[in-house]
């Protein structure tokens, strides 16, 4: 009797264990860390379809969208830092609630606008350099299953997808890579963007292929977005599968295992 009794404890304790940490887990992952995983490819090739990664909701401080559990006791947001230039920041969309991933282009009072395909920064062109072709494999990419956009298209199921690939160059010194999919594209000429105080501006690396802030919340875009809408960074991949599960061990990407977010 004393030995099933011992037993039956050892076994209530392994349970409480195990409560134990996916409390711990819960309570890490609501206040410190987010999980995202890529469902689009509006910010190729800095993140594929299929990347997973955290956000860090403490980068920028507290805010309606990233607090714990969505239960702030105030408005706007609680300062950590600024988000800076070229930061790549998961935010809640303003228009249709779900969570977008973008980089950071224009800070308040910043003037905005594509010309020709080139982005000016307050009047000036950033620098911009060619860096070869992105190629890709033509098939559905993802649970969702969308198939990629190509600068040679038409292109047939498993055929060779490109894009014309740079490596742009913001104010401060940020470089990342962007995509060209189309010469004199929709956003490839807008109008000069001033951003409010208190507002960002987004574009995803893939240009043509992003609805961001170049297009306006009434188009499905995301406009100026105020800073209360900020959910955190995105620092780091920790996992990456090409396939359309996850359990598809052989569509993995170890190379993209534990790479930064540059």
């Amino acid at each position: 009797m004393a030995s099933k009794t011992k037993q039956d404890g050892g076994v209530v304790e392994t349970i409480k264990t195990i409560v134990y940490a996916l409390l711990i887990a819960g309570v890490f992952r609501t206040l410190f860390f987010q999980p995202f995983w890529i469902p689009s490819g509006s910010m190729k090739d800095t993140l594929l379809v299929g990347d997973f990664l955290f956000v860090n909701k403490m980068a920028y401080g507290y805010s309606r969208y990233s607090c714990p559990f969505g239960l702030c006791p105030f408005e706007g947001r609680i300062l950590a830092s600024d988000p800076k230039r070229g930061d790549v920041v998961v935010f809640r969309h303003p228009g249709n609630g779900s969570d977008f991933i973008k980089r950071l282009i224009g800070l308040p009072g910043d003037t905005i606008q594509m010309r020709n395909g080139v982005l000016f920064i307050n009047g000036a062109p950033v620098k911009l350099e060619a860096a070869g072709t992105f190629t890709e494999t033509y098939q559905k990419q993802g649970p969702v299953g969308y198939y990629p956009q190509c600068s040679n298209a038409p292109v047939g199921e498993g055929g060779t997808c490109e894009k014309a690939r740079f490596i742009e160059t913001l104010p401060g010194g940020s470089s990342h890579a962007i995509l060209d999919i189309r010469n004199n594209g929709f956003s490839d000429d807008t109008q000069v963007f001033t951003v409010p105080e208190g507002h960002y501006f987004f574009m995803g690396d893939n240009r043509d292929n992003s609805q961001d802030s170049r297009y306006a919340l009434v188009s499905g875009g995301v406009g100026y977005l105020p800073a209360e809408y900020l959910i955190g960074r995105a620092d780091r991949i920790m996992f990456s599968s090409a396939g359309r599960s996850l359990f598809y061990f052989w569509t993995w990407r170890p190379d993209r295992f534990l790479k930064a977010v540059q």
